[in-house]
């Protein structure tokens, strides 16, 4: 079982993770952040994973909660996924939601890569301003410790544009955690 608990507290912010990448999609969110909690859950919903996540902000400042959330998610995804062992590897989806449209391509590769092009106008989207969400994906990716690549083409509504980014690299993410064989994908021989 590809299984993770990590428990992270700093002087910001307190966080409590279980996370199994063999799930169902199962989610139990509580970070005190509607909007958080919603692309997140949709993450967890589309990639088929359960997840248990409280997390609380100890300085108030919502902008410590957002990025010490996307660390501990990266670095459970990371660690649940050990040394990656007969994995598909290999993920991409391209999701439409209402006139909006994302890409995904994910490598499980242990290499920390990523692009990131996120097209939004607004200055903030359910009460979380546009850099906090543009940092939550920067931390996600950075400690996912894989290569990533998600792109908004286009979209008029940024609500709509985000939700359709979370989906599409939840589903390209699904393609590469699942279990083909029990070798390790790579003409390396190491991951």
């Amino acid at each position: 079982m590809r299984i993770i608990n990590i428990n992270r507290e700093t002087k910001e912010t307190e966080i409590k993770l279980e996370l199994n990448m063999d799930g169902k999609g199962i989610c139990n969110i509580d970070t005190t952040i509607s909007f958080l909690d919603h692309i997140i859950t949709s993450m967890v919903k589309h990639a088929k994973l359960d997840l248990t996540l409280y997390a609380k902000s100890k300085d108030g400042i919502k902008h410590h909660l957002i990025e010490d959330v996307a660390i501990v998610l990266g670095l459970a995804i990371d660690q649940a996924l050990g040394d990656r062992k007969g994995i598909a590897r290999f993920g991409y989806s391209l999701l439409p939601m209402d006139g909006s449209l994302a890409k995904a391509a994910v490598d499980l590769v242990r290499r920390s890569y990523y692009i990131l092009t996120i097209n939004i106008e607004r200055e903030e989207i359910e009460g979380i301003a546009r850099e906090d969400i543009l940092h939550f994906f920067e931390s996600l990716l950075k400690n996912l410790n894989a290569c990533v690549h998600l792109i908004i083409e286009y979209g008029e509504n940024d609500h709509h544009k985000i939700e359709a980014l979370i989906k599409a690299f939840a589903l390209a993410l699904r393609q590469a955690i699942k279990i083909e064989n029990d070798e390790i994908p790579s003409t390396k021989g190491v991951m």
